[in-house]
């Protein structure tokens, strides 16, 4: 009997671990998180020099795992600091009311020690392992996003304009701790994330706008009171800004004209999707742009760097 309750509460104890150790994963927003390491290593492609043999021939493994490795500690720190700042937001909303710190799974003061440590390591692994130009962009990119964006999303709808620059951080950190330095190159790889997070996000307001209007948050499609023509006008001028964003990397030589090619297709796509959101303004329309949106970026990206290594 003494194996048999030793076994139950070892079993037991097993499943508390392993529910907690799930807690702290959920609070790192895994798939955002994963977006940023992902753009992070684009980036740090984009600054290798290439030689003969292309732009995988330049690239130093231990460097990039040094960069991804320091990312990924950023982006984990950084959400679960979002979700601690944002707890009492995420308890008014049903797709949110479930994560750690509003269900209860996980205490606000664990969950903030956790992201501050997290967040720290990170910033500390690209300052010693990468460079200090690349520990300066994760510390600006935390700042940014937790002392700029946060506050604004329940004060205006520029939230999301500003809450992109933090988000577009990611590639210009791996371009830099490529290249050692920045230029008109990592400007435009970080104008493309800027850009392509605006309808991407636009398109997650609409789906929630309900959600976002109870608990507070502005965001444009809440308080657009204009039949939804602001919404639809800024998503068509974001696509189009987009557009001719990825067009540069040819002018700049950070690819060729076969990405050229595939970017034209890739954007006159991309816009179909912008201008279905834009013109019939329903949730199914909106969803499907965001859909789109998450093939885009790293089709598009994926391309550039195949391109690069054919130059």
């Amino acid at each position: 009997m003494k194996d048999a309750s030793a076994t139950i509460h070892h079993d037991g104890t097993g499943r508390r671990l392993l529910r907690t150790a799930g807690d702290y994963v959920a609070l790192t927003k895994p798939r955002l998180t994963l977006v940023a390491v992902v753009t992070a290593m684009f980036g740090f492609y984009a600054g290798a020099t290439g030689g003969a043999g292309g732009v995988f021939d330049a690239v130093s493994v231990v460097p990039l795992l040094h960069l991804l490795a320091g990312t990924a500690l950023l982006g984990a720190g950084l959400a679960a600091l979002n979700q601690y700042m944002e707890r009492r937001l995420d308890a008014r909303m049903a797709r949110t009311a479930q994560r750690p710190i509003p269900s209860g799974r996980v205490r606000p003061g664990a969950a903030l020690a956790f992201g501050s440590l997290t967040s720290l390591a990170g910033v500390a692994q690209l300052g010693f392992n990468a460079n200090v130009l690349t520990a300066v962009l994760g510390a600006a990119t935390l700042l940014l996003y937790l002392f700029c964006y946060v506050p604004l999303k329940t004060r205006s709808p520029w939230c999301t304009p500003v809450g992109a620059v933090p988000g577009a951080l990611p590639p210009v950190i791996g371009y830099a701790a490529a290249a050692g330095t920045l230029d008109a190159q990592a400007l435009v790889l970080f104008a493309i994330v800027y850009l392509w997070q605006l309808p991407h996000f636009m398109a997650i307001a609409v789906v929630y706008r309900d959600e976002y209007r109870a608990a507070g948050m502005p965001m444009l499609p809440v308080v657009d009171d204009d039949d939804h023509r602001r919404t639809a006008r800024h998503i068509l001028l974001q696509c189009f800004a987009l557009f001719i964003a990825t067009l540069w990397p040819t002018y700049l030589h950070l690819a060729g004209e076969t990405y050229l090619m595939i970017a034209l297709l890739l954007g006159f796509i991309f816009g179909a999707f912008a201008f279905d959101a834009a013109t019939n303004t329903t949730i199914a329309s909106a969803r499907r742009l965001f859909l789109a949106s998450i093939f885009y970026l790293p089709v598009l990206f994926s391309v550039m760097i195949w391109d690069k290594t054919l130059q």
